[in-house]
């Protein structure tokens, strides 16, 4: 997969170094010359350039792109970034970094932004997943804010536990994604039995969500 990824900060250099190690074609656009003498990105391909101008991305060749990533620290380049990919290049996939969470409303289709990635709102997510057990943790919005995706850790007292997969009334528009048990990964299937500890990981909607909450709240009295 060929990724462009606007700005070679803390965030994107983090994004990149992951990519290139998972076998990712990746090319980092950043406005500063000194960001490509840089060692710890080895395999990264670099332009130097402001990715908000439409003859950089030209250079870059973006349309050969499959996925852009708007990483600064600017929610004004972020957005402009993700609307240039879409609309001058047709990218398919968009990420778009989101600094202040007050700007997170504008991150969407309009924008060109098909995944926003609040940085606070994560932060707050996993202090909230280390100290909640039993509740209900937003990680990521994606599709412009109609789709959620959240997790649950399942408290080892939850009335849950014993409990089949398909045998729980989960609300409409909720798809159980994953479960990670043990620190193991695994898609969940109808038949799996859940168990304490276990973190549940669901796509749901804003209008479901609450739905959700009170479905794990009930179970965890």
């Amino acid at each position: 997969m060929k990724v462009m990824i606007a700005g070679a900060g803390s965030v994107g250099s983090s994004i990149a170094r992951e990519l290139v190690i998972n076998d990712h074609e990746v090319l980092l656009i950043d406005i500063q010359p000194e960001m490509a003498e840089r060692e710890d990105l080895e395999g990264v391909r670099w332009l130097i350039g402001d990715a908000c101008e439409l003859a950089v991305l030209q250079q870059a060749r973006l349309e050969d792109y499959d996925v852009v990533v708007s990483a600064s620290g600017d929610d004004k380049v972020n957005l402009v970034v993700s609307l240039l990919a879409k609309s001058e290049f047709g990218i398919r996939r968009t990420v778009g970094r989101v600094n202040n969470p007050k700007n997170e409303w504008m991150f969407d289709d309009a924008w060109g932004v098909d995944v926003a990635v609040s940085t606070p709102r994560l932060m707050t997510a996993l202090v909230e997943e280390a100290v909640e057990v039993g509740d209900l943790v937003r990680l990521l919005t994606l599709k412009t804010g109609e789709v959620y995706m959240v997790e649950f850790t399942v408290p080892h007292d939850s009335a849950l536990i014993g409990r089949t997969i398909g045998r729980i009334p989960w609300p409409e528009d909720t798809t159980l994604m994953a479960v990670v048990r043990d620190k193991t990964p695994f898609p969940p299937s109808a038949d799996d039995v859940v168990e304490g500890g276990d973190e549940i990981f669901f796509i749901t909607t804003p209008q479901a969500e609450p739905l959700l909450r009170r479905t794990l709240r009930d179970a965890t009295r």
